[in-house]
């Protein structure tokens, strides 16, 4: 018998809340999604259910709305972030995208250092929202764009923010007040494994935490790319990347690999057997779901889904 599927209660976040505007109300109680086909289609028993967060239904349309909004409240409410100054920081987009929404909502200046192979969807989106963007060399990837915003900060004049999301506490913490309190509820209660992608760290780190402390027994997974070079975009091979000063590395009760190909290849029987059109991080994060489920007669495995395939269009491998 499946589990009972509640409705989340309103997102909580670790600073004190002024009077949200519209768009902050939208950010969180994204729908949790039974991927029954894609369970069916890996040949998992009838005992195990396969889910994930669709993190594009918050407004940037990512999950990375959710840290950015904490990120931002918390600057605000330490006194680091005050009216007419720009907020700085490296992305591989999607951070950027919701810093820049939500920058101009509150009416900061962005500023973002972005690899120049950014995908035009992304760079085109940003530059709507008004922000800054500078290239970084695209053979560093997110590294490269980090170098770029830490030397930006040592030189930044008065009146800039250097938000700083792979070291900054908020981007974990509004996961921990969130994205798990969500997935215990969703799940009434069920859920036995959770698995998540590794870029800043902050969803796997965050969801972990809270959920290991609602129930010790969840095992919590981590995804990553299988090698340095790779196409999943946002994602992080942290054996040779600049670890993120929030990441745990004891944290996961166990730890996967996803090759590229093999995501897109999800990516395409997403979009064709559940009628999912996802990014690529999320077609990643379904594979290593699976390969988890899979080792399992009973259980309840929920993964997150960052972002839909929308910023990702002029990417090749849709062409196949």
């Amino acid at each position: 018998m499946l589990p009972t599927i509640e409705k989340t209660e309103k997102p909580l976040f670790s600073t004190p809340i002024s009077r949200p505007t519209s768009l902050e109300a939208q950010v969180g109680n994204t729908p949790l999604l039974h991927l029954e086909r894609t369970a069916a289609a890996a040949g998992l028993p009838e005992t195990v259910h396969l889910y994930a967060k669709a993190e594009w239904f918050n407004p940037s349309g990512s999950v990375k709305d959710r840290p950015a909004l904490n990120i931002i409240r918390t600057a605000e409410w330490q006194g680091l972030l005050r009216p007419g100054m720009t907020l700085l920081d490296s992305t591989s987009g999607n951070m950027g995208i919701a810093y820049a929404m939500f920058g101009a909502a509150r009416g900061y200046r962005v500023k973002l250092a972005l690899p120049g192979n950014a995908s035009p969807e992304r760079v085109a989106i940003l530059r709507a929202y008004g922000a800054e963007v500078i290239f970084t060399d695209p053979m560093e990837g997110s590294d490269g764009a980090i170098r770029e915003a830490r030397r930006l900060a040592a030189e930044a004049p008065e009146g800039v923010y250097y938000a700083n999301q792979y070291n900054n506490p908020a981007n974990w913490q509004a996961h921990y007040f969130t994205t798990a309190n969500e997935i215990w509820t969703q799940t009434g209660q069920a859920v036995t494994h959770f698995v998540a992608g590794l870029g800043t760290s902050g969803t796997f780190v965050g969801t972990t935490r809270r959920l290991k402390e609602l129930n010790p027994f969840i095992q919590c997974v981590a995804m990553q790319p299988d090698s340095p070079f790779n196409g999943l975009e946002g994602l992080k091979h942290m054996p040779t990347a600049i670890k993120p000063g929030i990441y745990d590395e004891y944290l996961a009760d166990a730890n996967v690999t996803v090759k590229t190909e093999a995501a897109y290849d999800m990516a395409h029987q997403l979009a064709r057997q559940e009628g999912l059109f996802v990014g690529i991080s999320a077609a990643a994060a379904v594979i290593a779901a699976v390969e988890v489920a899979r080792t399992l007669e009973r259980g309840v495995v929920v993964t997150i889904l960052p972002d839909n395939g929308l910023k990702y269009l002029s990417e090749r491998f849709w062409k196949g």
